[in-house]
Parts: C-alpha cells; structure tokens; sequence
C-alpha cells in the first residue's frame, strides 16, 4: 500500500507541473515548481518514515543523500541552458533531447571522478 501511495504522490507532482505548463499556460510557474527540490524532499520523508527502527542509520542515509543530491545537481545545471538554446537554434526536439542527456551524463560522470578523488563515496 506504501509503494502505491508513494507512486500516486510522485506521479501526481509530475502531471501538477504540466498541467500548469500546458493547460493553464503558465509556463513560469511551472518552471517554479519543477525546479523545487520535491523529489528529494519526497525521498527524504520515505527514508526518514522507512528506517524508523534504526534511527543513527536514518540520520546517516538522510545527510548522504542530501550531500550526494547537491553534488550531481551542478552536472545537470548547464542542460538547462544548452536545451532551450539549441531549439532557438532550429534543432528539434529528439536530437536536442539526446544531446542534453549525453552531455549530462558526460558531467555527471567527471563529478563521479571528481568526488572520488576527493574521497567521497559514491
């Protein structure tokens, strides 16, 4: 019952944001609310209610995942940018699409290497 309930909520917030992008032509305010650290946030309650019985790990799976959350943020920022400039630029959605998911994985793992050098775990 859990995993349904945690599906409707994470799924709801998805279809709330397009909604209001789309049918209520509010793109900003779409844009707002996606840009809102709800999954995370969403996470962070099922970590925090699904390892009651062992609170020290809990503390500890909650600071990690919000560490590792902010470092794997920066990667995916500059898709944000190089998204809607190459559609201005005439290429069309799928193509862009895939560029920016290659180029994020690309950042996304030289701040794997980066963190591991470092010694973060990951």
């Amino acid at each position: 019952m859990l995993t349904i309930l945690k599906l409707l909520i994470s799924a709801g917030m998805i279809y709330l944001v397009n909604e209001v992008v789309i049918a209520r032509s509010r793109p900003l305010l779409g844009s707002l609310l996606a840009s809102l650290p709800l999954v995370s946030l969403i996470t962070f309650v099922w970590i925090y209610y699904g390892m009651k019985a062992n609170p020290e790990a809990r503390v500890e799976k909650l600071a990690s995942h919000s560490a590792g959350v902010f470092w794997f943020v920066i990667p995916s920022l500059p898709m944000f940018l190089i998204f809607p400039w190459l559609l201005r630029k005439g290429l069309s959605f799928w193509p862009n699409l895939i560029i920016c998911c290659c180029i994020t994985m690309l950042l996304y793992g030289l701040m794997a290497l980066a963190l591991k050098k470092f010694g973060a775990e990951i």
